[in-house]
């Protein structure tokens, strides 16, 4: 449990610093944009967990990896999360700080997994057809998973709507 509360109060901490900056919606967005790569990459995973590896170097590598591609305050809480030895923690971290940014702007948060990025407009689409759904706002997170094949699968809470070619494919199998 007590890996779970450090969890949150880090992801406090980094939503009370990008809340206070003035920019909590454009650094949530990198931040969930930098947490979806290294979930996706074993390698950077590893690096930026590595005990062995020391703090400023992994920090480094973070630097290097975001820099001119965001705001110097994504880079910063990207780089403390490392510099704490919570590389392998920042996914989560990150989730939860979504989940802080959210609520603070009174909405829940859907993350819509896709082969291909989803326009703005199809985004824009999606939240209005989910908000409708589940009766409450709604901030679309377009994740780019080419597994997915086709359609998307969209997971709000613990709930998943799974429209995915994949899905699809697997039921027509199991019905022959």
């Amino acid at each position: 449990m007590f890996h779970v509360d450090r969890i949150t109060a880090i992801a406090e901490g980094l939503f009370a610093i990008a809340k206070s900056e003035g920019n909590l919606e454009e650094t949530e967005d990198e931040l969930f944009r930098f947490a979806r790569v290294v979930e996706g990459n074993d390698d950077l995973q590893s690096a930026l967990s590595d005990p062995h590896i020391p703090a400023a170097r992994r920090q480094q590598i973070v630097e290097d990896l975001l820099e001119g591609k965001a705001s110097e305050v994504t880079v910063a809480l990207a780089s403390l999360i490392v510099g704490l030895g919570r590389g392998h923690d920042l996914p989560k971290i990150v989730d939860q700080l979504v989940d802080f940014s959210a609520a603070d702007r009174s909405q829940a948060v859907a993350e819509v997994r896709s082969a291909v990025a989803l326009s703005d407009a199809q985004v824009e689409r999606l939240a209005g057809v989910l908000s409708e759904a589940t009766g409450r706002s709604i901030s679309v997170k377009n994740v780019v998973d080419p597994s997915v094949m086709g359609g998307i699968v969209t997971t709000i809470g613990d709930q998943v709507i799974d429209g995915s070619v994949r899905s699809r494919l697997n039921q027509l199998k199991e019905a022959f």
